[in-house]
């Protein structure tokens, strides 16, 4: 039952990546600012399949919430998980899949702003 659950898990977020990076191509050949902001939220809307939206999730929801964190300990837990530093389930293996600027974008876009 879990390994069907992971399963599905990284069947939509192998979607979801695929669904970014045709968006980032097409946006490529528009250099407007708002190409590059919806580019942004892209990358960043991937988190919601687990973290929910803006990362609110569901309270005892079994995933983190992710919206108290600020943009400076989300990029350090990100590449933590993506050098291995950091353990987890899914987490590292889709950091891995991610360029160190694409997981700065994310935690600008997902941490809490003060």
């Amino acid at each position: 039952m879990i390994f069907l659950q992971v399963r599905r898990i990284r069947q939509t977020i192998a979607t979801c990546l695929f669904s970014s990076l045709c968006a980032f191509a097409t946006l490529c050949h528009s250099q407007s600012s708002q190409a590059l902001t919806l580019y942004h939220r892209s990358l960043a809307a991937t988190c919601a399949n687990c973290h929910g939206t803006n990362g609110k999730g569901v309270v005892d929801g079994g995933m983190p919430l992710i919206n108290n964190i600020t943009s400076e300990q989300m990029l350090a837990q990100l590449k933590a998980y993506k050098s291995g530093a950091l353990e987890g389930t899914i987490m590292p293996q889709l950091m891995r899949g991610y360029s160190e600027e694409q997981i700065e974008i994310i935690a600008q876009q997902l941490g809490k702003k003060e």
